[in-house]
């Protein structure tokens, strides 16, 4: 029988005393993997969804959360701005894009944003069916909102004034479904985009149709930063939520939240520093998280350490025997080593495995996620690395004073 099929054969014989050893070590290691995960997917989620967006523009209140709901579509907006001040705004030399947001109405939980085609594009969108959202009241699914509620080319939807289920309809004014998007595992997959003047309709304020009713004629001007075709009247009396800017240069990130923010209805938020700033309020109970995972690990050592010191007592007599027999001092050193080494892997494993299912059942529950269990990090191989040199440690004392002990004193003593 070779080293290391006796050290699992002698970690088994004590299943107790291993399955605490166990335990303790899988539940530290799993509750530093698990924050590990989570923390580096969010960065990831947050980096993919706000990448192109260099400042969100809004009405004054939190910064955070105007990018909270502008960008991740998880939070309430802070109010509306006017059109026309937007359009002042992308007048502004230091702006190169801007893409404006329609938010407020829903349709079974999954938020209707109001938008133009540019916004499709900013997260590299493509059609699996159909067409491209327009003016007269048509939409453009995301993909999980169209395979969760089976959601097809001319289905109409009735939206919900407010952004969750159960508030009050707009039936007078449905939406028909022209297109579905391809999965893009972004925040789009989770929208239904339409325009937005249709957004104006709805609402009760759009104009397109009256020259159909009274002969009654309002000639468009085109808003070639925000990509819309409105009336003077709109220009004058309509609302959007917020903008999604892009700078003309590095000097724009110094200057244009100043001119913003100087304007009296407008705040501006940006991504970079609003999440920055969310970790950090996020970092301080992930810091405490992550030292009470550490403190379980160092028990789990002493666990391994103690019962290894225990098994060496009670297996006195075998070593001594096995030395009697041939053994060297550096096989029985290298076989008590192996089996906190053993124990420690087997620690470990569970609590990587723990740590990932967990990972899974929490993301799955979370429609606005595109992830699995089989989610993984490179710095998961650190804390793997750490864990066998923690075991190792704990092992060491323990093999040296198998290494170290006197055969014929033990065997006189039998």
């Amino acid at each position: 029988m070779n080293l290391f099929s006796l050290s699992i054969k002698n970690v088994f014989a004590k299943p107790l005393s291993s399955l605490l050893s166990v335990l303790l070590f899988g539940f530290g290691v799993a509750i530093i993997v698990s924050i590990l995960l989570t923390s580096t997917f969010l960065k990831s989620e947050i980096n993919k969804n706000a990448q192109g967006i260099d400042l969100v523009v809004g009405a004054k209140g939190s910064p955070l959360q105007i990018i909270l709901a502008s960008i991740f579509h998880i939070d309430f907006p802070t109010g509306n701005i006017s059109l026309e001040d937007a359009n002042n705004l992308t007048r502004n030399r230091l702006v190169a894009s801007a893409i404006p947001l329609s938010l407020g109405d829903s349709y079974k939980g999954y938020r209707i944003v109001g938008t133009t085609k540019a916004y499709a594009d900013l997260y590299e969108a493509g059609l699996s069916e159909g067409d491209w959202f327009g003016y007269e009241m048509t939409a453009t699914v995301g993909a999980t909102v169209a395979m969760k509620l089976g959601i097809k080319p001319g289905d109409e939807l009735k939206s919900a004034h407010g952004l969750s289920e159960g508030a009050g309809g707009h039936e007078e004014h449905p939406f028909k479904v022209v297109g579905i998007m391809e999965p893009t595992g972004s925040v789009v997959d989770q929208l239904i985009l339409v325009s937005v003047q249709s957004v104006w309709e709805v609402h009760g304020s759009y104009e397109a149709h009256d020259h159909e009713g009274g002969g009654v004629h309002h000639e468009k001007i085109v808003l070639d930063r925000l990509g819309l075709e409105v009336t003077n009247e709109q220009l004058a009396n309509e609302d959007i939520t917020s903008l999604l800017l892009k700078y003309r240069s590095p000097m724009a990130a110094v200057q244009l939240p100043r001119i913003v923010n100087g304007t009296s209805n407008l705040q501006a938020a940006s991504p970079p520093y609003e999440t920055a700033r969310l970790f950090n309020i996020i970092g301080v109970g992930v810091d405490v998280v992550n030292v009470l995972g550490l403190v379980i690990i160092i028990l789990s050592a002493t666990s391994v350490f103690i019962a290894l010191i225990n098994s060496l007592k009670e297996r006195k007599y075998e070593l001594a025997i096995m030395r009697s027999m041939g053994a060297s001092q550096l096989k029985i050193f290298l076989l008590i080593l192996t089996e906190g080494i053993v124990l420690t892997i087997i620690g470990s494993l569970c609590g990587f495995g723990l740590a990932h299912a967990g990972f899974g059942i929490l993301t799955n529950s979370m429609e606005q996620i595109q992830t699995s269990g089989m989610f993984f990090v490179t710095d998961e191989y650190y804390v793997m690395l750490g864990s066998l040199t923690v075991g190792i440690f704990a092992s060491i004392i323990p093999a040296f004073l198998a290494y170290k002990s006197d055969i014929s004193e033990t065997l006189s003593k039998a």
